[in-house]
């Protein structure tokens, strides 16, 4: 009969799983257990839980309640908060592991993961149609405006002075209009992303010298990097691009006086996506980006990848439509929770051939 190894079996169950003593310490944790945690297996082993839920969590007040009335239990639909005040909606089962109730385990179950691919995936869609519409618009846009505005100057060559500022106006208005349609033309590049092998922490690291030397100046970073992650597969410019669009939006919801964003990189071999059939990509490099600011309305928070969907009052909707469409170009899959307080951006990216294997 072959020996099972358990560690790894522990270790390949892909919801967060811990081991939690009757003082609500952290025995043991699995690898997805730390992704949620975001911190090391050594890191975590034990700390009290109340260290990365809270003290006041769902999470310990249900396993207190498993404790005090020895029982096995099961929650759904339970909104869980990490001590980084990023929110996620799971179910909790908690299970006693011995007689005298000394040890539990406890499985924290995400119940949107696949719901979250499904809208990757129109997103994906969403980006294709905006590709095909963005060319055809920028060009029956542009040409009346290019006549709008040479009658504008025309007119306020022969105007009387009242009149002069309206023409003033139009021209000015004109040109506001076609730095938007500058903008949206963006989409209407069709080139496949050049694939190259690049760093994904070197093109991180550009995005915070670069933001933080301009708009992200006030704001404290954190980087928990996985110093083993193989390189990525892409174009590092449009990814340098994608990385400053999400700090700038980050940015633009945090209290100046309390800013911080937290990035984190992780290796997660299990996420495979389904391109069409049999075919699918594998997607194991995981880039976090973590703001404490004000967070999405509810309303659009499943639109926000949507050209011209913005929280903000003079917003273009532009930046993050623009990050899906490099995102779906390298073949990733980008997806955005917010709850009330703080906002959480995960890309999936694929893996270089030359390094794939790189990466036990």
């Amino acid at each position: 009969m072959p020996i099972i190894d358990f560690a790894h079996v522990w270790n390949t169950i892909p919801f967060p799983a811990f081991i939690i003593n009757s003082e609500f310490i952290i025995i043991e944790g699995n690898s997805a257990a730390e992704q949620v945690v975001q911190t090391s297996h050594n890191q975590m082993s034990g700390k009290a839980l109340s260290v990365f839920f809270g003290i006041n969590s769902v999470v310990l007040e249900t396993i207190k309640q498993v404790k005090r009335e020895n029982l096995s239990l099961s929650q759904y639909g339970i909104e869980v908060s990490t001590i980084d005040r990023v929110s996620f909606e799971c179910n909790l089962h908690i299970n006693p592991l011995d007689k005298n109730n000394e040890n539990y385990l406890l499985i924290i179950q995400p119940n949107s993961f696949a719901q979250k691919i499904n809208q990757s995936s129109s997103h994906r869609t969403s980006a294709r149609s905006v590709t095909a519409m963005a060319s055809m618009l920028a060009h029956e846009i542009r040409n009346p405006l290019a006549g709008i505005s040479g009658a504008a100057q025309l007119l306020a060559m022969n105007a009387i002075d009242d009149d002069v500022e309206l023409a003033d106006m139009i021209g000015q208005e004109t040109k506001r209009i076609g730095t938007l349609v500058d903008r949206f033309e963006v989409f209407s590049d069709i080139r496949p992303s050049v694939r190259n092998a690049y760093n994904i922490h070197d093109v991180l690291d550009r995005a915070i010298r670069s933001s933080s030397a301009g708009f992200a100046s006030s704001i404290k970073f954190e980087k928990q990097y996985d110093p083993s992650l193989p390189n990525a597969s892409g174009d590092a410019d449009q990814m340098l691009q994608v990385f400053q669009n999400i700090l700038k939006n980050a940015c633009e919801a945090i209290s100046k006086d309390r800013g911080k964003i937290k990035i984190c990189t992780s290796y997660n071999s299990g996420v495979r996506y389904t391109i069409s059939g049999d075919q699918s990509e594998i997607l194991p490099l995981q880039i976090e980006i973590i703001d404490n600011g004000s967070g999405i309305p509810d309303n659009i928070i499943n639109e926000i990848f949507e050209p011209f969907v913005s929280s903000k009052v003079n917003g273009t909707g532009l930046g993050l439509a623009f990050v899906s469409k490099i995102i779906t170009s390298h073949g990733g899959l980008i997806e955005c929770t917010s709850h009330n307080a703080g906002t959480k951006f995960i890309l999936r990216l694929p893996v270089s051939k030359k390094s794939s294997k790189d990466k036990i």
